[in-house]
């Protein structure tokens, strides 16, 4: 299977399985990406989910194997019906989503670390906007998420020159979350994704949704959203639960309801 799905203690974990191909995305696995994201919003036992490779490789992008096969989808259903669709699913699901970063992530591989929540690398990982090696533009939400996290600047240089990062030198730009000892990687990811699949689930997603509607909203619109989203935490079990904990000096169990 190209993709594998495993579920424990609310934390959910996508694994992208082509080790042989540095986990390069054909059709089978985009696919299989947003059906594994699908199941995850649906089901209410997963409160975290977790993005990640198997390998060496987390993900390097599309596999041009599959572009240049005449029977293979063209470059605009590439976009439109595999990546695409994986982004949207990503911001849209009102729970974290963690990229954990285990080795290169290149093209859309990249891109899909970006639009996480919370993106965590190991040390040894590396980044890079390939696109402009065999002309092309950078895509999967790219240019819209990566001159909003580290600058226009910074972000053209990326993906003109096509420069490879670091996870350090990506964490010193606030590109993602952090990065970590290789020794430490899935011990912190771990750590990381049961702390948020331990928290209110509900007050999450909706602050992911003021997160998302902040990229494009002026600030009178913002604080009306808000506002609303405000109201609807202030409904919840999880906000009763803190609250009493709260006054009672006690630690809250949240229950992502």
């Amino acid at each position: 299977m190209t993709v594998v799905t495993t579920i424990e203690d609310g934390i959910a974990t996508i694994l992208m399985n082509r080790p042989e191909k540095f986990n390069a995305l054909n059709r089978e696995m985009s696919l299989g990406i947003q059906n594994a994201l699908d199941r995850c919003k649906e089901d209410d036992s997963v409160r975290c989910i977790i993005l990640t490779g198997a390998g060496k490789a987390f993900c390097a992008g599309q596999d041009l194997n599959e572009v240049v096969d005449p029977e293979g989808p063209e470059l605009q259903t590439i976009l439109s019906e595999h990546f695409n669709p994986i982004v949207m699913r990503i911001r849209e699901i009102e729970k974290p989503v963690i990229a954990a970063v285990n080795g290169v992530a290149a093209g859309a591989g990249a891109n899909f670390a970006i639009a996480c929540d919370l993106t965590i690398a190991k040390e040894s990982a590396t980044f890079i906007q390939a696109f402009s090696k065999i002309g092309l533009i950078p895509d999967s939400g790219g240019t819209f998420f990566l001159p909003r996290i580290i600058g226009m600047q910074k972000a053209t240089a990326l993906m003109f020159l096509g420069s490879k990062l670091t996870a350090k030198e990506a964490e010193d730009l606030n590109m993602i979350y952090k990065s970590v000892l290789d020794d430490q990687f899935e011990k912190e990811v771990k750590k990381l994704a049961h702390d948020l699949a331990l928290m209110p689930t509900r007050a999450l997603g909706l602050t992911k949704r003021a997160l998302n509607k902040s990229l494009t909203n002026e600030l009178e619109k913002q604080c009306s959203i808000e506002e609303q989203l405000q109201f609807a935490a202030s409904q919840t079990e999880d906000y009763e639960e803190g609250v009493k904990a709260f006054l009672e000096k006690r630690k809250p169990v949240f229950k992502g309801h």
